[in-house]
């Protein structure tokens, strides 16, 4: 979106006081610097609020206004993904006249 500002990890490292080191699976202490080649590279991240399953006349019938059923309930947490993999789970949040996606667990992905 156009005027929304570009705001970099340092920078919000720096406004949420986040150490600038993050431990690595082999237990070596990287820094932001040392992650600087990667911060530029784009990402997918879908915010999974619910799913349903129609069948192809039910979906052609739907019209502006129409409900769907999700498989949620309400204020349960939503899935959060990054390049079609679950990394987090989280709640919508208004920010200002936007809806927002806040992280409140991360998805730790054994590497086995």
């Amino acid at each position: 979106m156009a005027d929304e500002e570009d705001v970099g990890l340092e920078e919000l490292n720096s406004e949420k006081n986040v150490p600038d080191l993050a431990e690595h699976d082999d237990g070596i202490m990287r820094t932001g610097a040392e992650l600087e080649p990667v911060f530029d590279v784009p990402v997918k991240v879908q915010a999974v609020l619910g799913k349903s399953v129609l069948e192809v006349n039910n979906l052609l019938k739907l019209a502006p206004g129409a409900v769907i059923e999700l498989d949620r309930k309400v204020g349960e947490a939503i899935d959060i993904y990054v390049n079609n993999r679950l990394v987090a789970r989280g709640e919508v949040v208004l920010v200002e006249d936007h809806l927002g996606v806040t992280m409140t667990e991360i998805i730790k992905i054994d590497g086995g």
